[in-house]
């Protein structure tokens, strides 16, 4: 009996265990959707996983580009701004809470021109005016720009398009 448990203290100790067992972690959240480093750090960070073998198995799967932050900013830009109607300003503060870093946020907020933001915005002010065909100008304009506001569009961008919307 005394001998079992040195071998399962040796296998806990053992630190390609703890290797493995932190990869298993990374992939699996990987799994389900693309990540950042800095979303996979916290998630083995989270699961007391010791920083210098965070770093390793992190830099491994940056090898075999199963980690590229570039490639996920990009993408999370792209889909956020077409799908949802984020602006540049709204996408460089979520790419930031997920541990992407200021030169990879740059270079895929560059991809989004601002002729791109100006027609997204102007299709969310289409749809919304929809939904408030009842409503008087000033009701329009009021929530049209709150809402606008929320997805991060200047002032300067909003009055442009309200100005040229018939309310």
């Amino acid at each position: 009996m005394l001998i079992s448990k040195e071998v399962d203290m040796q296998i806990e100790a053992d630190p390609y265990s703890e290797y493995s067992a932190a990869t298993k972690i990374a992939i699996n959240a990987l799994s389900r959707r693309a990540k950042s480093r800095g979303e996979l750090y916290a998630v083995l960070l989270k699961k007391n996983t010791e920083p210098d073998l965070i770093d390793r198995v992190l830099d491994r799967l940056t090898e075999h580009k199963l980690i590229d932050d570039q490639a996920f900013a990009n993408d999370w830009s792209r889909s956020r701004h077409i799908y949802k109607g984020l602006s540049r300003n709204v996408l460089a503060r979520e790419l930031r809470q997920k541990g992407v870093g200021d030169f990879e946020i740059s270079v895929a907020l560059e991809q989004i021109a601002p002729e791109s933001e100006m027609a997204v915005a102007a299709a969310l002010v289409a749809k919304k005016l929809r939904s408030l065909q009842r409503e008087n100008a000033e009701v329009k304009y009021r929530r049209i720009s709150g809402f606008l506001a929320r997805k991060g569009y200047s002032y300067q961008l909003i009055s442009q398009l309200l100005r040229e919307t018939d309310l």
